[in-house]
């Protein structure tokens, strides 16, 4: 739940925004002008731009938003907490991280967003996934060495990097699961 999530936001407000885009690539750059006007001042702003670049861009390459379709962006800042979540219009394969080959032109989105996040998960099907990130106001520290073990939770995955300053910033699935 929602209220979980953001435990530390009671004396915070919470702010929210959504809106969906059409599935072209020329939207990407319009999700990240949205991004950078709704948190200008947001600590780590080049990295929750980057991966929110990542998601887009997986929405549009994997899913059928990326054929006539629409996705939808949201953003949750509270208590020094930053969670996007990028929901397409689903499609065959599940989000994992791989390990692309040097050579690869594309592969590594997931595994960028692994490492500079400090949580990441989805939830979903074939008919529609969320894939949100969070990000704390400073840099979770080390990577632990099983930050690309996929951990089950619900019908998703969710991978951490420890933040162990702010459990609230942890837990993607417990955001996506309370979206209006």
């Amino acid at each position: 739940m929602l209220s979980d999530l953001f435990q530390s936001a009671m004396t915070a407000p919470t702010m929210y925004w959504r809106r969906t885009f059409p599935g072209r690539p020329d939207q990407a750059h319009v999700v990240r002008e949205f991004v950078i006007a709704l948190l200008p001042d947001r600590p780590r702003l080049d990295e929750v731009l980057l991966a929110v670049g990542e998601l887009v861009a997986n929405a549009l390459r994997h899913s059928d938003s990326g054929r006539d379709g629409a996705f939808t962006v949201d953003i949750r800042h509270a208590a020094g907490c930053t969670a996007v979540s990028v929901t397409d219009e689903g499609g065959r394969a599940e989000p994992v991280v791989i390990d692309a080959d040097d050579l690869a032109e594309s592969g590594r989105g997931l595994r960028t967003i692994s490492l500079l996040a400090d949580s990441w998960g989805w939830h979903g099907d074939d008919a529609g996934r969320t894939v949100t990130v969070i990000f704390a106001a400073e840099e979770s520290g080390a990577v632990p060495d099983d930050v690309h073990r996929p951990m089950s939770q619900g019908d998703g995955r969710q991978q951490s990097n420890g933040a162990d300053g702010d459990p609230a910033c942890t837990r993607p699935w417990d955001l996506a699961a309370d979206q209006p």
